[in-house]
């Protein structure tokens, strides 16, 4: 718990200050979390899940949890089978809090009222073992606080037997540079415009097809390559990325500029840092996701527009992806900043791969081409200048709820990663 064990991150909290940033406020009610849980059944067995809100666990634990970096899951299982399960707390949140360790900590830090009734609320409130046949039982998983969304796995075991559940949920009061209600909650394109693929050559012609890359507002000038395509969507492709880390970016409004600069200012991390808008289909990315290193000037980072395009029935994302490396100034960017890409655009692309095949539900992958080559020697330039090569090549991942193991991930009979040879321009790695 950050400021009850420890107050790192001070220069943060005085920058927010200085720019009124108020803490995130739910725009639900403060019990509604059970209304937009995320539900899954399998055979006997029914789960749902939900992050709480800063407000909403306020409201539950009568303690301002989230001020200390703790946030409640509920969970709820139905279980109808023969057989008692229980819930392992470590694989909603590998490093969960016992309910026990948090009321303490609250009462050392600040007595308030009875510490025997603060002490009783949260075991009572707490998700209690094991879930017996016939029964449905539900309470809260402390777990470390996140923003925007939160990939919950739950796992139930019983005797030789158990059931893995992913569950991909919302955290209200985040200012997401994206709707999840606009962009996964309903058809961005009308029925008749959307084309379902089930032959992979047909497919193939149709990422070929897309533009080469991400542009201007206006469309006038041509930024990064288009070199990403992600098949599938709240069930399978999110759930992988953020169980790898991925993170999603926060608008730019001002706390998050005020937060981007004390992290630039002191050599820190912001895994939530917004990325400047590149266009596609007419608008800008559809969201955004990143993965941060040590400090905010260092990130792999990945936008991504929801396509007109189906395959096999799954919603197919086209993207673009790079490595920031540093952060300059430049005016070119309406903040007069923008962070510095890795040159090797490709390496980007590969890195991501690679990480997903780690995620257990990449089950597919293969290259496409896409754009032009630009060759180390002759690289191209993005929207701010900074420079690029890439042999041409997209990149194509599809993912399933079922799990896959490395030895299991299978190829598009296109041009395979481990194929890809240096063309003759000297593009390539």
């Amino acid at each position: 718990m950050k400021a009850i064990f420890a107050r790192p991150l001070a220069a943060i909290a005085f920058a927010c200050t200085l720019a009124a940033c108020a803490a995130p406020s739910s725009t639900t009610s403060t019990l509604g979390y059970k209304e937009r849980a995320v539900t899954r059944s399998e055979d006997l067995l029914r789960v749902s899940a939900a992050a709480l809100s800063w407000d909403e666990s306020t409201a539950v634990y009568g303690v301002a949890l989230a001020s200390e970096g703790v946030q409640p899951v509920w969970i709820e299982v139905e279980n109808k089978s023969d057989h008692s399960y229980y819930l392992l707390s470590p694989g909603v949140d590998p490093n969960f809090f016992p309910a026990s360790e948090v009321a303490e900590a609250f009462v050392q830090a600040n007595a308030r009222g009875v510490p025997a009734e603060l002490d009783r609320r949260f075991r009572e409130l707490a998700f209690r073992n094991p879930v017996l046949p016939g029964r449905t039982t539900s309470g809260f998983v402390l777990t470390n606080l996140q923003e925007g969304v939160k990939f919950v796995q739950v796992d139930l075991v019983a005797s030789r037997r158990a059931a893995t559940f992913s569950l991909f949920v919302p955290v209200p009061g985040f200012q997401a540079d994206y709707k999840t209600s606009e962009v996964f909650m309903r058809d961005m394109y009308p029925r008749e415009a959307v084309t379902n693929y089930t032959d992979d050559n047909a497919f193939r012609a149709a990422i070929e097809a897309l533009p080469c890359c991400a542009t201007n507002e206006d469309g006038t000038k041509n930024g990064d390559p288009i070199n990403l395509v992600i098949v599938g969507g709240l069930d399978d492709a999110f759930p992988a990325l953020v169980r790898r880390g991925w993170t999603p970016t926060e608008t730019k409004w001002s706390g998050a500029i005020m937060k981007l600069i004390t992290a630039a200012l002191a050599g820190e991390r912001y895994v939530n840092a917004p990325v400047s808008n590149l266009y596609l289909f007419g608008r800008p990315q559809d969201l955004a996701l990143q993965k941060a290193r040590d400090t905010i000037h260092e990130r792999n980072h990945l936008r991504l527009w929801l396509s007109p395009m189906r395959y096999d029935d799954k919603p197919v994302w086209v993207g673009q992806i790079s490595r920031d490396i540093g952060v300059r100034l430049t005016i070119h960017s309406p903040t007069l900043t923008t962070h510095k890409i890795d040159p090797d655009v490709d390496e980007a692309r590969s890195a991501l791969s690679e990480d997903m095949a780690y995620s257990q539900s990449l089950k597919k992958l293969g290259l496409v081409k896409g754009s032009d080559a630009a060759p180390q020697g002759a690289p191209r330039k993005n929207l701010t200048l900074d420079p690029y090569y890439t042999d041409g090549y997209r990149v194509v991942l599809l993912f399933d709820r079922k799990p896959t193991s490395l030895s299991e991930i299978s190829f598009f009979p296109w041009h395979n990663p481990g194929d890809r040879q240096q063309d003759d321009s000297g593009a390539g790695r």
